[in-house]
């Protein structure tokens, strides 16, 4: 059996690290959703970029190519009973930690994007603004993130059509507004958030 050659045996482990991110902080209904994402150094996905920049066509190719390259993704959220039980910012920082933990491969640091680092991650972790434009593997979680959020937005829609949660996705836009006006709160609005409490007190 040939023997190991030395240079290989000075040669550090792989390190993984994980890039997080958020998305549906702002809007008025749904839950908060969170990815991590350990990309792969030898398979470069082209394009990545802060989800916000992208098309929706655009971030559903990209979240394709990140699925089936990436050497562990997780996706992971926080429900609408947590975000008013918590307060939006905690509860983002749980989704965060949920997608970390849920990793198929245990990552060396976390990259995490804006400048907040959830509490009980199972590494070190960096807190990285504008991260999502910057670091590919926090691009990469963005895009995770928006498109699993986008997704269950068109499921909103389908069980409370009367919401145009489909086109809106949650956030406090004229037409949500109206909408909300119209109809009153449904079970997905988050009943913290000003808009929706105060239609809940003047009821």
């Amino acid at each position: 059996m040939a023997q190991p050659d030395l240079f290989d045996l000075l040669q550090p482990a792989v390190l993984h690290v994980a890039g997080i991110d958020e998305a549906g902080r702002g809007p008025l209904a749904g839950p908060v959703y969170a990815a991590a994402v350990i990309l792969d150094p030898a398979v470069a996905i082209e394009g990545l970029a802060d989800s916000k920049k992208l098309t929706a066509q655009r971030r559903e190719m990209l979240a394709i190519e990140i699925r089936t390259h990436a050497l562990a993704w997780c996706v992971a959220s926080a429900s609408i009973e947590e975000i008013d039980s918590l307060n939006i910012l905690h509860a983002t920082m749980l989704a965060m930690r949920r997608a970390c933990e849920g990793l198929a491969l245990a990552p060396c640091k976390v990259l995490v994007d804006g400048n907040r680092i959830p509490q009980g991650l199972i590494c070190p972790a960096e807190a990285i603004v504008k991260g999502d434009a910057t670091v590919p593997a926090i691009s990469a979680a963005s895009i995770l993130a928006k498109t699993a959020r986008d997704a269950d937005c068109l499921v909103l829609h389908e069980t409370y059509p009367d919401y145009a949660f489909d086109q809106h996705k949650g956030y406090g836009t004229a037409l949500h507004l109206a909408k909300l006006e119209m109809h009153g709160p449904c079970p997905a609005h988050r009943r913290s958030f000003a808009p929706v409490r105060r239609l809940l007190v003047s009821s």
